[in-house]
Order: C-alpha cells, then structure tokens, then sequence
C-alpha cells in the first residue's frame, strides 16, 4: 500500500447517487475515490430518455451518466470503472477496499452507493428489448406510451399501481399475473378493477418477447393450460420486485429482511464512517432524483465525520 492509495473517502457504485458524493466531496476538497464495477451512470444508462429531471428538459440517461462523471472528475475525485471488487473490510477506523486486479485502497470513510436492480423474468428477447419497449420504471417512461396499448407484469401493489397511473398515457392497460389472485392490498385491486382501461389476463406468464427493431409482442402462456397466444402490444411494463445489490454486505452492516441497508436521515450505517446513498437503502421511492438527494446527503455526513475525526486527533495530540 502507497500514500497514493489512500482517500480521505471511497465511494462504492458510480450511479447517481454515487456520482453525486463525489461530486459534492471533491468540490470541498476531499480527496475521494470513486470505484463501480461497471460504466459510470448504473441504472440510469438504461435510460433512453430522462425528461423529468429538474432543470434539464430531456436527457439521455447514459449521457446524463457521462456529464455527472465530468463534473467529478473536474472537482477532482478520481472515477474508476469496470473496477471489480475482490475484498473490503469496513470495521475499524481504517476502511480498505481490494480490486480482483491486486489494487489495494483505504480511506477513513466510505459512502454505498451499489445501487439495485429490477427483478427480471429472465426470458427470451427481454435483454433485446430493454430499453426498446420494455421498462421498469412508470415514472420515468410513461409519457413516451401516450395513445399506446402496453401490458404491465405483476400483481402486487407497485403492479396495479402502476398500471392505473399507466392508464393517463395509454390508451388500453392489460395486467398479466402468474396466480389467479393479487398480492396487491385491496384498495389497489379496488382501484384497478375500476378503471375502463384496464384488463386483466390471470395465471398468465410472459413466455417470450418478439419484435424488429422495437418490441412489437409478447406471448402468453397460460399456468393452468399451457398454451401460449401472441399478444400484439407497443410496451411492456414489469414490476416483479426490486433487488438490491447488497449480496456482498450481509453481515457487515445492518440490512432489513429484504436485503436492504438500513440508513438514518444522516445516510449512516451501523458502522462508523459507513454511509449508505441510493437505491440500495431502505425506502420507498426509487428515482435518479432521490438517488441524488441521498447522494449529497452522505457526502456532507460524510465530510462532518471526517471533519470531526480530525479535530479529536489534534486534541488528543494536545492533551
């Protein structure tokens, strides 16, 4: 290990949130280091287009990725992709962090921001058309099915939520659900059920997606039959469930039984030093402008508990 190796902070996951730390900690002139194991703008690359950011009427989520990256690195943070995580130890006043490629880096404190993912269906022509007819996000996509039929998958509360909200853009919504019942509560179902623009197609499964260059149909496959029908549609919505990318912290910092970290207001873990930005905690919406907010609220937890480690060393050398 070399001088060069040590920051003041490392920031783990280059998503929004993550950006936004090292953003705001190399503007104060802490020196922060940014490793994600993939491009720079996680989730938020997957973004054709972002048109309900503040202050930016619409945006490429890849290139709104790349100008937060920018912005980074011309404060001075030092922003390393594809950096693939090997080992970590985050107890103890010292945090240290080693790459598969042997790198070792330490620094006094360190800020999670692994983001998550979407629960997938994990069939064929979903990876094609991610992004190209297929979204997770009704918020972030909505608008651009106005006038369109689109099918949402699911049938919990996010599902039938989503799918009434869905129905301001299209003009027909139809829900596809694995049982003959929604996890949803009953308000959800109520409020679902009511609406003219939705149907419903019951222990039912997405088999496959189709299409050219943009999705353009899926087939059904029915659970109790057996038989799978095309089903023409311009979109596809799916809201199966969240992962968070915390897999590797079990055990090392307070997660809540779905895998998520629980963080205060601050963004700190049950570890000294360790905050926590982004969709990975513990919350209930998930977008690039909460992942934002999260994000400047740690790097400024973060730059305080550096700020007061400092002065209790200088009054412990005095005393």
């Amino acid at each position: 290990m070399t001088e060069g190796n040590h920051y003041d902070v490392i920031v783990l996951g280059g998503g929004p949130a993550g950006l936004t730390a090292a953003i705001y900690l190399s503007r104060a002139r802490v020196r922060t280091l940014l490793l994600t194991e993939g491009t720079p703008g996680g989730q938020m690359t997957l973004t054709h287009e972002i048109a309900n950011y503040p202050g930016i009427e619409k945006i490429n989520g890849y290139m709104l990725g790349t100008v937060m990256k920018k912005q980074a690195t011309a404060f001075g943070a030092v922003v390393r992709g594809n950096a693939e995580i090997r080992s970590f130890s985050l107890a103890g006043p010292l945090k240290s962090v080693t790459t598969v490629s042997g790198e070792v880096y330490t620094a006094d404190s360190v800020i999670l921001a692994t983001g998550g993912r979407s629960r997938t269906l994990g069939v064929p022509g979903e990876d094609t058309f991610k992004g190209r007819g297929i979204s997770y996000c009704a918020t972030c996509d909505g608008d651009f099915f106005t006038g369109k039929e689109i099918v949402v998958v699911g049938g919990g509360n996010s599902a039938l939520e989503e799918a009434v909200s869905l129905t301001k853009y299209a003009t027909r919504v139809t829900v596809v659900h694995q049982f003959d019942h929604f996890q949803a509560f009953q308000y959800a179902v109520d409020e679902a059920k009511a609406n003219p623009k939705i149907s419903f197609v019951m222990s039912s499964t997405i088999d496959s997606f189709y299409g050219d260059e943009k999705l353009e149909g899926v087939r059904i496959k029915n659970l109790v039959t057996g038989e799978v029908t095309d089903f023409r549609t311009d979109g596809v919505f799916i809201f199966i469930g969240y992962v968070p990318n915390t897999e590797w912290l079990n055990g090392l910092v307070e997660l809540n039984e779905r895998g998520e970290i629980i963080a205060g207001s601050d963004m700190s873990t049950s570890i000294g030093g360790v905050f926590s930005a982004g969709d990975a905690n513990a919350k209930r919406y998930r977008q690039v402008t909460t992942a934002v907010a999260d994000g400047t609220i740690a790097a400024l937890a973060a730059a305080e508990y550096l700020h007061t480690k400092k002065r209790e060393q200088v009054e412990l050398n005095h005393a």
